[in-house]
């Protein structure tokens, strides 16, 4: 393995006069750090190669290297307190469903156990039958059912013990009404064991104790695949009666009275990382590295499917070994951003001994003030969204395509090396469930300005967004640069001030409020250039709590890598539901005019064709300088062609305005894109061998109300287009010919005035 040398940001946009800060981690004992701007990626040697400009500023200079370690696995921690640290006769009791019962490893469900032995565990033991450890430090005592649980049922589950008389009784019974289930067992015999919870230990949920090794890449020991629901603490122990009354779900403290320590109940601030103890003591907990919350619980009717309406049968959390809010490295430095430094994409750049890595970051333009009539957006959010892609969703793909045709880049095989650096909304946990979490307080292997997409062999969403802050430098427009965050954050007010908003590549995934004021600019008058593919697509919110995150439950629907399970397709974080924009009445189609049609990944890629609508005279502007049998862009820096990846198509049905002029279509792609899914209702035959119909890429434009206008392309790969022949090509051509005028007139075109 080369020695590491990579980091992140405390934030991904910034504004002159702010703070930011960067966290690095290195085997190197030292590596200099400076910052640059980013203005393009792609070393491909058919294009412009890899530029970047040197900024002078207090960061520059040779610094001291230390290894960082990432953790991963969600838990929930309790704090220590005398009520916890006296026990010594208790039952623990939950409802339980564990996705990977045998993983080989022990998986605590409700711990308070110290490394030296002393403390009471319930967990999973290796061969995924319940069990009870219990120790004083000096003894240690395990304690098993021998029934291995199966996976994804519920069970409850249940553990007391007497100090005193040793009556020990163990429960683990599955929830169906199944007959004579082989899984169910319940134990009661009398043991020689004893207990001391005066270990300093907090006791935790979902996993067995916290470790005190440094270098080790989890966050805790035994951790825990699979919900648990309404865990609770009893300082005495229960008669098997009352266990019994537990399981029947007679509330707690009817049941024990005075003897119940805590109730925690996880269907209360289900957007919070806070755990409400509903006890009488108000222990309450933390939930560590974001397990998943607003899932159902063990007593989901179906009735209903919104955690809001019936929060009581959401009762349960889905923890995984590997979820990863925040790294929580320390700041290696930090640089506060000179006022007057110019709007970008920005990164420090790391280097020393061979090896170097960029750290990027978004300087936005000063709070309050606007710069030129243009901003870009740069898709920030997609960024998170594939961030440490791990390519699970791919790997059928791979297989069917010739061995040695995608080549990993460096970083992929160095993610491949670091599972605790989490993984993208693309990727499933260990135990298959779909991520839908994605922090940015983590190294972000793959966002970085030279990372070679396996799949397009160059530049793709922060590389190929690049091609366009490139661009736009040669062609000499006067721009800002902002993050989704940004918009998110600020909506209109960052908006107002600007003429005109280019996209990037691909801005897929949008929360509600960017969506706001995107509609709100566009109907006051602004102008949008789409220059991308597969945009305005998934329902995406920020955590209000915690706005590193973002969220995305996939659904049921629409092209994905994984389903939502039933009953979980509203975000944890904001309560909406989640799936595509289309099923929420607000296709892309209806500000973009145009939506996601068809994937592929290995074919060339064709240019586009005009069609009638490029000659009507609201269009001319457009096409000034380009012939009528001209093909658009048959070249370009991704599969030699304008219209790849990923496509959008017109679609009146899905809310394309009627006005919109068709100017150009591609065609002839070849078999590897094939059309989403969700404009199919079902399959037959027919769709074996077709040449399909929605397999292309539609340029369209449309005017909007006060003078506004849409602008859009329809294609990932348009903008790997703009630099062919010097930047002097019809791709170039078309792009400018929509940036000054929407940047520039007053009235667009035929009744312009400049």
């Amino acid at each position: 393995m080369t020695a590491e040398l990579t980091g992140y940001t405390d934030k991904l946009s910034v504004a002159p006069g702010e703070r930011i800060r960067f966290m690095v981690s290195t085997d190197l004992p030292s590596y200099n750090s400076t910052l640059v701007r980013l203005v393009h990626g792609d070393q491909n040697p058919a294009g412009p190669g890899f530029k970047e400009e040197l900024v002078e500023t207090e960061i520059d200079g040779v610094r001291p290297g230390r290894r960082q370690v990432a953790r991963t696995g969600s838990y929930v921690v309790v704090s220590d307190c005398a009520l916890l640290s006296e026990v010594t006769s208790f039952t623990l009791q939950a409802w339980i469903w564990p996705t990977t019962p045998q993983i080989g490893e022990a998986q605590g469900l409700l711990s308070k156990w110290s490394a030296d032995g002393s403390g009471i565990s319930l967990a999973l033991g290796e061969e995924g039958a319940l069990e009870l450890w219990l120790g004083d430090g000096a003894a240690t005592s395990k304690f098993t059912t021998e029934r291995t649980l199966r996976a994804r049922e519920w069970y409850f589950a249940a553990a007391s013990f007497h100090s005193q008389t040793g009556r020990l009784v163990l429960v683990q019974w599955q929830c169906s009404d199944w007959p004579s289930d082989p899984s169910s067992v319940s134990i009661e015999e009398t043991v020689q064991a004893r207990v001391s919870c005066r270990n300093s230990r907090p006791l935790l949920m979902a996993a067995s104790s916290l470790g005190t090794d440094p270098s080790y890449s989890r966050a805790a020991l035994g951790l825990f695949n699979g919900k648990i629901d309404s865990p609770r603490l009893f300082k005495r122990a229960l008669t098997s009666d009352e266990i019994e009354l537990l399981k029947r779900d007679i509330p707690p403290d009817e049941v024990a009275g005075v003897d119940l320590v805590a109730s925690w109940d996880f269907s209360q601030d289900q957007s919070s990382a806070h755990v409400t103890d509903a006890g009488p003591h108000q222990l309450h907990g933390a939930a560590v590295n974001m397990p998943t919350r607003a899932v159902t619980g063990r007593n989901w009717t179906s009735t209903e499917a919104d955690h809001k309406q019936v929060p009581q049968e959401y009762g349960a959390i889905h923890f995984h070994e590997d979820d990863l809010e925040n790294a929580g490295w320390q700041p290696e430095f930090e640089l506060s951003v000179p006022v007057g430094l110019r709007s970008g994409i920005y990164a420090a750049r790391l280097d020393g001994e061979g090896q170097e890595d960029h750290v990027p970051f978004i300087i936005r333009p000063p709070r309050g003030a606007t710069g030129g009539p243009i901003l870009f957006l740069v898709p920030t959010f997609t960024y998170l969204a594939y961030a440490n892609d791990r390519m699970e969703a791919g790997q059928s793909f791979f297989a069917s395509q010739p061995e040695g045709k995608f080549t990993p880049d460096p970083l992929d095989l160095y993610l491949a090396q670091r599972p605790e650096f989490a993984m993208s909304l693309y990727d499933n946990p260990s135990d298959g469930s779909g991520c839908c979490y994605s922090s940015s307080l983590r190294p972000l292997v793959n966002m970085r300005p030279k990372h070679r997409h396996i799949l397009t062999k160059g530049g793709r969403n922060l590389g190929a967004d690049l091609y366009v802050i490139d661009w736009l430098d040669q062609k000499g427009y006067d721009y800002d640069v902002a993050a989704d965050g940004d918009l998110h954050d600020d909506g209109l007010d960052l908006l107002g001030g600007y003429k005109v908003l280019v996209t990037g590549t691909h801005p897929e995934y949008w929360t509600a409020q960017m969506l706001a004021a995107l509609e709100n600019f566009l109907a006051q008058g602004g102008r949008l250039a789409y220059l991308g593919g597969n945009g305005f697509y998934w329902v995406t919110s920020v955590d209000p709590e915690r706005p590193h995150v973002i969220e995305c439950r996939r659904g049921m629907a629409g092209t994905r890598a994984w389903d939502s399970a039933p009953g979980e397709c509203h975000h944890s974080t904001t309560g909406e539901m989640g799936g595509l924009w289309r099923y929420r009445g607000k296709a892309p189609n209806r500000v973009a005019g145009i939506g996601f049609a068809a994937q592929g990944w290995s074919d060339p890629a064709p240019g586009y064709t005009r069609q009638p609508g490029s000659f009507d005279r609201r269009a001319a502007f457009i096409f000034e300088g380009i012939s009528a049998e001209e093909t658009i862009g048959d070249f370009g820096l991704i599969y030699g062609g304008a219209a790849g990846d990923e496509l959008d198509r017109i679609d009146f049905g899905l809310g394309t305005p009627r006005h919109t002029l068709l100017l150009a279509s591609s065609s002839g792609h070849g078999p590897s894109i094939s059309p989403v899914i969700e404009d199919y209702l079902q399959t037959d035959s027919s769709l074996l061998g077709r040449d399909w119909p929605n397999v292309r890429a539609d340029m369209v434009y449309f005017e909007t109300p006060n003078d506004g206008a849409v602008f859009s392309v329809g294609s990932i790969c348009w903008c790997a287009s703009l630099s062919h022949n010097g930047y002097d090509n019809n791709v170039s051509r078309i792009t400018q010919n929509v940036l000054d005028a929407f940047s520039t007139s007053e009235k667009l075109p035929p009744n312009a005035s400049r």
